[in-house]
């Protein structure tokens, strides 16, 4: 070799070298970065009632990461249709599965009903869709993914206070650092609950001392009627039925957003799709909504469809739980 391919090589080994170097100060720089930050969050931690021993066994060796960052920038469009979307949650097998899990657990949903008015199918209904009945809920360490989001997120503030309620359940002893698993996005356990509708609607219907909705179905099953419930359901009322539109009806310019007694929808000539006719209390309302769009079938909605969509305000959502709920109920 040269002396020129000598000098040559050995400037580019430096360069390498110096690139290397650059970029294991950066991340030196950005774990001291996180670590003050975790370092005023402890403070703010403990102002908030929070136990040291608690932020000790939550907070060691936490670090960002990256997986979870992955996923929070690059979440894809939602481009699925109305009938895509239907058709892949409200699917035969998930249908079938809740049939058989309403009948299994009949005995223990007749009880939950009845302390929170909130019928068995929807209860079923919510757990299958949100969590495939306990299938999959998720395995990233909830308070890693929070601090992850709570840190270097595109929704910091609404994290960091995640975080900290995340943090409070840990101090009451409703589960451990390792054992509180759930989404990337911090919603944990059966019912995916984020920690503050945790803390607000968690219930201990077992009665072991604990409100676990990460493997106590009575627990999962409470949490989720008393969820609906304290949101405003409306004890047997039905979420909505599917009806055609009258002939002359202009779905491009309709406004979803008036509500009338479902008497007047149907002199309207709005009529269900199964040709029934319903019963209705004379203070009830109605929407008509078109989910799909204006070439979408529509839905005639009630007050328990509101209650769905506190849950999560999406139409496609709302309309798969209570399709689920009454095909689970039909069988």
């Amino acid at each position: 070799m040269t002396g020129f391919s000598r000098r040559f090589f050995l400037s580019l080994a430096l360069a390498g070298l110096g690139g290397g170097l650059a970029r294991s100060r950066a991340a030196q720089a950005a774990s001291t970065d996180f670590q003050t930050w975790l370092t005023e969050l402890r403070k703010d931690a403990a102002q908030a009632g929070i136990r040291r021993a608690t932020l000790d066994a939550a907070l060691q060796g936490v670090q960002p990461i990256e997986r979870v960052l992955e996923l929070d920038r690059r979440q894809p469009e939602f481009t699925m249709t109305f009938d895509q979307y239907q058709a892949r949650v409200v699917n035969q097998a998930r249908i079938d599965r809740g049939r058989v899990l309403l009948r299994e657990n009949e005995e223990l949903l007749n009880r939950v009903s009845a302390r929170y008015g909130v019928p068995p199918r929807f209860i079923v209904s919510l757990w299958g869709i949100e969590t495939d009945y306990g299938r999959i809920t998720g395995n990233f360490k909830i308070v890693g993914a929070l601090a992850t989001l709570a840190y270097d997120g595109r929704r910091a503030a609404f994290f960091r206070k995640e975080l900290i309620d995340a943090l409070k359940i840990l101090d009451r002893g409703d589960i451990a650092p390792d054992q509180m698993l759930g989404s990337w996005a911090g919603a944990m356990g059966q019912s995916q609950f984020m920690p503050s509708s945790y803390l607000a609607y968690a219930v201990d219907f077992d009665g072991d001392g604990r409100r676990d909705i990460w493997s106590s179905r009575p627990d999962v099953f409470g949490s989720i009627a008393n969820y609906l419930a304290k949101v405003g359901w409306r004890g047997s009322e039905n979420w909505g039925v599917r009806v055609v539109p009258p002939p002359n009806f202009d779905a491009v310019s309709f406004d979803q957003k008036q509500e009338r007694p479902p008497a007047e929808w149907e002199r309207l000539g709005f009529v269900r799709m199964d040709g029934q006719v319903s019963a209705h209390a004379p203070e009830q309302v109605a929407s008509i909504i078109l989910p799909g769009g204006a070439d979408g079938p529509a839905y005639m909605t009630f007050g328990n469809y509101k209650v769905i969509m506190r849950w999560n305000r999406s139409n496609y959502f709302a309309v798969a739980v209570g399709t689920l709920a009454d095909r689970i109920q039909r069988g």
